[in-house]
């Protein structure tokens, strides 16, 4: 690939703030890197909205980066449009390297010492037969439970302490004991990409000892496979990222400020990327 190829930016999108964990990740991986992130927090929460608003909606957005853009990998770093849309947007774009995230629930079974996993997700996200395909294929390696976490992603989208906190309680209540001992959890996945900005309370509900786990280091070492095998990693200076946001900026920019130590505006999209 040629070094204008390779200067291209990685493109990462999410319905909301959450993609920012796994940008985080992104950037630390692959530091000479442009990213340009899309916030759609202005059709925000894909995990409580149907399948098809959440493919026609991805491909909207993908087709505006790709084109607009000139994105050499997409990144879709939400949980729900990966389970609902990859397969669709892998379809429509096949020569583009194209990552998505699901629950780490292989890596958790093969943590947990209890042989019981919690997994925090969407309800869009624990719906979907992607989720379902991923949890049949690990029969017998640990035993699962679910919970969908209506409403969290949105109070954490919100930056709605009180909301978050409550949440928090209700839904690790909910899962059954935690700890170290024989049946009880010890291990949670992180099965959305905005839970790990809310790891501080969720880790005051659950207790120091259990293990915490989700996507964004592996999704980056994935990314960082891809491009090298291209040979369309990008070198030197001139790293760089881009906010953009169909929601309210300011809450982009805020939630940049705390996940990324970045100072700086998030801007909103041209028309381009409308409602399919």
């Amino acid at each position: 690939m040629s070094s204008a190829s390779a200067d291209r930016p990685i493109s990462v999108f999410d319905s909301g703030i959450g993609g920012l964990t796994v940008l985080a990740a992104l950037r630390a991986e692959l530091p000479h890197e442009r990213f340009f992130y899309f916030s759609d927090a202005g059709n925000a929460p894909y995990g409580e909205r149907g399948d098809a608003f959440v493919i026609a909606r991805s491909r909207a957005v993908a087709r505006a980066l790709i084109e607009k853009h000139g994105t050499k990998a997409l990144v879709v770093a939400c949980n729900t449009a990966t389970a609902a849309a990859i397969a669709q947007l892998r379809a429509d774009w096949p020569g583009l390297p194209l990552i998505g995230v699901e629950p780490a629930l292989k890596p958790a079974a093969a943590a947990t010492r209890t042989g019981h996993v919690g997994v925090l997700a969407t309800r869009g996200t624990l719906g979907s037969a992607k989720f379902r395909a991923l949890y049949d294929s690990l029969t017998g390696l640990a035993q699962f439970h679910l919970i969908a976490c209506d409403g969290l992603a949105g109070a954490i989208e919100r930056n709605d302490a009180a909301q978050i906190d409550a949440l928090a309680a209700r839904y690790l209540h909910a899962l059954g004991p935690l700890g170290m001992h024989a049946g009880q959890i010890d291990t949670l996945v992180l099965g959305c990409t905005h839970y790990p900005l809310a790891a501080a309370t969720l880790r005051r509900h659950a207790g120091p000892e259990i293990r915490f786990i989700d996507t964004g280091a592996p999704v980056a070492q994935h990314t960082h496979r891809l491009l090298a095998a291209r040979g369309a990693l990008r070198d030197g200076p001139g790293a760089s990222v881009v906010l953009e946001c169909s929601g309210a900026p300011e809450t982009l920019q805020a939630a940049a400020a705390r996940c990324l130590n970045l100072d700086m505006q998030a801007r909103q999209p041209a028309p381009s990327i409308g409602l399919p």
